[in-house]
């Protein structure tokens, strides 16, 4: 089931501003199956919790630590897409690194294995969720970026905007 908590929709019609206009809509698209599957499937029968970040990708690196190495370090771009099916089974085996994937808005994947240090001064976040959530919430309302987080324990998927969750499912 999904839940529409404040105009989804708006993402994909010409001449809002709810999409940041570095974000390609069949950018979001893709990152938005991609959590779906993992939810449905986990990865090898066992549930996963991840987190993409898209958009505004220079203000994200700034507001991050890398944990590990970076999988996607050294690569060329047209080799490290998200749009490209043949990287969809990598991108799903990296969903089970702690940290987050950092990702432009025309699908380059830039990092994953991220911890995010956004911290910002909202008082309430969302009851009943870890840090991933959390990380998600402020990572958004910090640099105007999309936030896609995966739950590992309900194998629910939240899209986060402006520090607020617009989608759930």
């Amino acid at each position: 089931m999904i839940s529409n908590t404040s105009g989804f929709e708006l993402f994909f019609q010409a001449g809002t501003k709810i999409r940041p206009l570095d974000i390609e809509h069949h950018v979001l698209a893709r990152i938005i199956q991609i959590a779906g599957e993992l939810a449905a499937e986990g990865r090898e029968g066992k549930p996963v919790g991840t987190l993409f970040v898209l958009g505004n990708s220079e203000a994200v690196l700034k507001s991050s630590q890398q944990m590990v190495v970076n999988p996607f370090g050294g690569y060329r771009e047209e080799n490290r897409n998200i749009l490209d099916p043949g990287l969809e089974a990598t991108i799903k085996e990296f969903s089970k690194l702690d940290g987050a994937f950092i990702i432009r808005g025309d699908g380059v994947i830039l990092s994953s294995g991220v911890f995010l240090k956004a911290e910002t001064n909202q008082e309430s976040l969302l009851k009943g969720y870890g840090a991933r959530h959390n990380a998600a919430a402020n990572i958004s309302q910090l640099t105007g970026v999309i936030a896609v987080a995966l739950s590992e324990s309900t194998r629910r998927a939240s899209v986060f905007k402006g520090g607020k969750r617009i989608l759930y499912f």
